[in-house]
């Protein structure tokens, strides 16, 4: 519909008693409902005005260009590839980062429930997600926000994926940031909270184990649907978290799985 035809740029040698009637042209047409295939064919008293407002108007080689300059220095800048699914991880890395860095972010395809089919499917849309970041916003990092993504797809393919789409030269992923974490704090035996089937669980027991991190306690919510774990109550995790501290002594950490789990 063509309702708002206002907003005249400039009006140069234009006669008083023209601009009188255009603006008047104008003001109509901005009250009036009009079709688009209605007006155009026609050679009509309103058709011909709305020509003459664009020809004397609005005069391209009449326009000069505003002076600006760009700015010498980019800012520290982080993008986040977030899963269509989640809710949570996007907020809770602005409560984390600091507030002179900034925050893009993109979103990957994927499945309404979590299975190592549906995982492994986003390694197909990985680079395309990566690629939707500004092209003139060098990113100092780029962070995938999938913790069972991470441990299916692998945190070497996953670092490849995201490069051949965005520009930066550092990927990590919740895997690899929970490794680096164990080995930081002297953690070689932690428990494991999270909401996956089983499957999905395994496959992350299994990589830890294959970097030297034991899980000897596991609990999950069984909560196939991601809808339903952005939605699991955090007195629900927490009350799992103590029960675990409380019936394992011997773990030394616990980790809350799954960036979609509301734990901070």
């Amino acid at each position: 519909m063509f309702r708002r035809y206002s907003r005249i740029v400039k009006m140069e040698r234009v006669p008083n008693h023209e601009r009188e009637e255009n603006i008047n042209t104008v003001e109509h047409l901005h009250t009036t409902d009009l079709n688009i295939e209605d007006i155009l064919p026609q050679k009509s008293n309103k058709k011909q005005k709305l020509d003459h407002i664009l020809s004397t108007c609005i005069k391209e080689d009449a326009m000069v260009a505003l002076p600006y300059k760009l700015v010498s220095k980019e800012p520290l800048r982080a993008g986040l590839v977030v899963l269509q699914s989640d809710e949570t991880i996007e907020a809770d890395m602005r409560r984390l980062l600091p507030d002179s860095m900034e925050l893009l972010v993109t979103r990957v395809p994927s499945a309404a429930t979590v299975s190592s089919d549906t995982l492994q499917e986003m390694a197909t849309v990985l680079t395309g997600a990566a690629a939707l970041f500004p092209t003139g916003a060098p990113l100092s990092v780029v962070g995938y926000g999938c913790t069972s993504g991470s441990a299916q797809i692998g945190p070497a393919h996953i670092a490849a994926l995201v490069k051949a789409g965005a520009m930066t030269a550092n990927v990590t992923e919740p895997v690899s940031a929970l490794i680096a974490a164990c080995r930081a704090l002297g953690v070689q035996r932690i428990g494991l909270i999270s909401p996956y089937v089983a499957e999905v669980s395994a496959r992350l027991i299994a990589v830890l184990a294959a970097q030297g991190i034991v899980v000897s306690a596991f609990e999950s919510f069984d909560a196939p649907l991601e809808k339903n774990v952005v939605r699991i109550s955090p007195d629900s995790i927490i009350d799992a978290a103590v029960a675990m501290h409380q019936a394992h002594q011997d773990v030394e950490a616990i980790f809350l799985s799954c960036t979609n789990l509301r734990t901070l």
